[in-house]
């Protein structure tokens, strides 16, 4: 039962924490890479409509990782265009 509580946020975190370490490699490489940014609108894409579900079923686990992927993901990709406009 224990586990069944704290998987959703045991997955959360990770999920999380590799949001900023793709974050991290964007700025450390000063990214402009179109497949990096595409894996991000896609991935925006794709939390959305997590974000949708879990917002019907009323999961605030799910909302709260949907939601917080959608404002990393989007710097991510702001990174990117902003790289590259400057290039």
């Amino acid at each position: 039962m224990t586990s069944s509580i704290t998987l959703p946020y045991v997955a959360t975190s990770i999920a999380i924490m590799a949001r900023f370490i793709f974050m991290y490699l964007l700025y450390k490489n000063k990214s402009t890479n179109l497949y990096s940014l595409t894996f991000c609108l896609l991935s925006i894409c794709s939390s959305a409509m997590w974000l949708h579900y879990s917002i019907t079923i009323n999961d605030m686990t799910l909302i709260f990782r949907s939601s917080t992927e959608i404002t990393l993901l989007s710097l991510s990709s702001l990174y990117i265009i902003h790289n590259k406009l400057i290039e």
